[in-house]
């Protein structure tokens, strides 16, 4: 089963990409094969979902929410960049950053829903990513959760379309 076909099983459609929030490119690509994508918030519709800092002003439950709207924020732009998802063939990294106090250590339960996520749409094979979740004091525009990926596609010639 591909991932659209498993999105669409989960109910879920993914979102216009956001737009970059200052001058940065919002995905680059290194060689034919390999992607590194900006740190993507957890904006819906333009608009911020969640804000503050998790385990204070907003829950793990709701952080954990953020980073799945994060996820789709960066499908979005990555599906804009390379038409069409199936051609990921491994997520090779994540890097998440949850915007908290001193003492806050449930980073990584935050974070698991981006992992899961990935995991639910693309399967293990392609989903199972490395992944490193860090907790920073503040986030632009106060964002609750940041995320950025690395992920690979199926090689292509420079004279393929």
């Amino acid at each position: 089963m591909d991932c659209y076909t498993r999105m669409k099983e989960m109910g879920l459609e993914l979102p216009a990409p956001p737009k970059p929030g200052g001058v940065y490119s919002a995905i680059r690509q290194v060689g034919n094969s390999l992607y590194f994508t900006a740190g993507v918030g957890c904006k819906k519709n333009g608009d911020l979902l969640y804000t503050g800092h998790v385990g204070e002003e907003i829950s793990i439950e709701e952080g954990r929410q953020a980073a799945r709207q994060s996820i789709f924020n960066l499908l979005s732009i990555i599906e804009r960049e390379i038409g069409d998802l199936r051609r990921i063939t491994k997520i090779v990294k994540i890097l998440g950053f949850v915007s908290c106090q001193n003492g806050f250590e449930d980073q990584p339960k935050v974070i698991d829903a981006a992992s899961e996520l990935l995991i639910q749409i693309f399967g293990e094979e392609i989903g199972y990513a490395a992944r490193s979740a860090i907790g920073t004091n503040s986030l632009p525009g106060n964002q609750a959760v940041e995320i950025e990926m690395v992920f690979e596609t199926e090689w292509r010639d420079e004279g393929e379309i």
